[in-house]
This record gives C-alpha cells, sequence and structure tokens, in this order.
C-alpha cells in the first residue's frame, strides 16, 4: 500500500471564505459537490463544456476497444473506426474550453476532466493502435508505455502549473511547455497512412532492429519515444494558438 501523506481534509461547511487556492465561483462548486449526497449530484454538477470534455473521453475509450474488436475480427471497419475515433476525440477537446468560455462557466471539474480524457484519447489510444499494427516486442511495449506515461506527466505539469503561466487577455495560456498531448494525432495520421499502404505488421518500414540478442524493437516505435520525449520537455516552448 503506498505511504504517500495524505492531505488533510477540511470540511467544506467549516470554511467560511475560499482556500486563496480557489476562486468563490470554484469555491461554491466544490461546496455543490460535496454538500449533496444525494444520487447523481456528480452528473448534476456537469455544465455544457464538462459533457463535450467527456465525449473526448469516450471517442478514446471507443478506440481502444474498436481496436481489441480488431484483433478478434480482423476487420478493417474496426481498425479504420479505431482510428477516427481519435481525431473525432480532438474535435470535441478543442471546443470545450471555447463553449465554457462563451457560456462564460469555469469548472472546477473542467480542467481534470479534460487532462483524464486527453490521456485516453490522445495517450492510450494511440500506444494501443501501434502495438495492433505490429509493434508488440517487449521493448515495443516498454517504449509505448514510456510514451504514455510522458503524456501523464505533462499533463500533469501543466495542471499544476497552469495558475502561474503567462496568460493573455482572453485568459489562455500563452504558451505550452513541452508538446501537448495532441500532437500525437501526428502519429496517428502516420499509422493511417501505412495501413492504407499495406506498410504495417511484418512490413513495417525500417523492419525491426536488434538491441540486444533476443531484444528487438520496430524503428517506427521510435517515433513514440521522440514524441514523449518532447511532450516532458521543459525548454521547447509552444504558443497556444
Amino acid at each position: 500500500m503506498s505511504q504517500r501523506p495524505k492531505a488533510t481534509r477540511v470540511e467544506t461547511s467549516e470554511l467560511e471564505m475560499p482556500p486563496t487556492t480557489l476562486s468563490k465561483k470554484q469555491f461554491q462548486q466544490v461546496k455543490n459537490l460535496t454538500k449533496d449526497d444525494g444520487h447523481f449530484n456528480l452528473v448534476r454538477n456537469f455544465n455544457l463544456a464538462d459533457v463535450i470534455t467527456l465525449c473526448n473521453g469516450a471517442c478514446g475509450a471507443l478506440s481502444i476497444f474498436s481496436n481489441l474488436r480488431y484483433l478478434i475480427s480482423h476487420d478493417q471497419y474496426y481498425l479504420k473506426l479505431a482510428m477516427w475515433c481519435i481525431p473525432l476525440g480532438f474535435t470535441f477537446d478543442a471546443f470545450d474550453g471555447r463553449v465554457a468560455r462563451w457560456r462564460q462557466t469555469t469548472s472546477i471539474l473542467g480542467q481534470e476532466l479534460d487532462s483524464l480524457a486527453d490521456a485516453i484519447s490522445f495517450g492510450v489510444a494511440p500506444a494501443v493502435l501501434a502495438f495492433v499494427l505490429g509493434m508488440q516486442s517487449f521493448l515495443d511495449t516498454v517504449v509505448l508505455t514510456c510514451f504514455v506515461c510522458c503524456g501523464i506527466a505533462r499533463l500533469a505539469r501543466y495542471n499544476a502549473t497552469v495558475a502561474i503561466l503567462p496568460h493573455d487577455s482572453t485568459g489562455k495560456v500563452a504558451y505550452f511547455e513541452g508538446t501537448p498531448i495532441p500532437t500525437t494525432l501526428a502519429l496517428v495520421a502516420v499509422l493511417a497512412y501505412l495501413n492504407s499502404v499495406g506498410k504495417v505488421n511484418e512490413h513495417l518500414p525500417g523492419g525491426l532492429i536488434e538491441i540486444v540478442p533476443g531484444y528487438s524493437l520496430h524503428a517506427m516505435v521510435i517515433m513514440f519515444g521522440i514524441s514523449g520525449a518532447l511532450m516532458v520537455s521543459k525548454s521547447l516552448k509552444i504558443p497556444k494558438l
């Protein structure tokens, strides 16, 4: 069992003023989430932007399950569905923030939901797609696992530092530290192209590279390693459009 120290919980009813880390609106949202013990309290506190963010996560989950269905049936329909679900998730990811600003609704759940959904749609789903298309050696899975972990770490760093990053007049951060995790769409596009020309599984470009006797990896998996490294880079600053 983890021995990580636990934060001391303070009942919201005991607080008259919001903690310095929360705005008054965010503090009211926390109170709404904790004071009501009724069923579906969490769902009742979702706003439209939160629902759109959940649609992003749903697309990522559907992509993963479609990949698994492809492994069972070998039906290209499921493989193509798995690929298309990822850019569809990006569409939802691009609109949730715009909807929140349009409706002038900020949710304390929104940032956490966004990161969790992004980890599924742009971290786990592309890695599973790579595995399904042939990157299945032990070292391949090590690289793909590191790729997913880099994405999770990058999202956690953003959540921890977003409050102190420079913001523009609309409230958006001026730049990202490291490549944003949705840039993994480029990897999905490469895999989709390779699948369309039949360059998958044993025909992956570059073939297998033997690192040590008995342990090889596919040359194509290196792009996932590079993507993961770029996501956790501190010096790389990407302007937010």
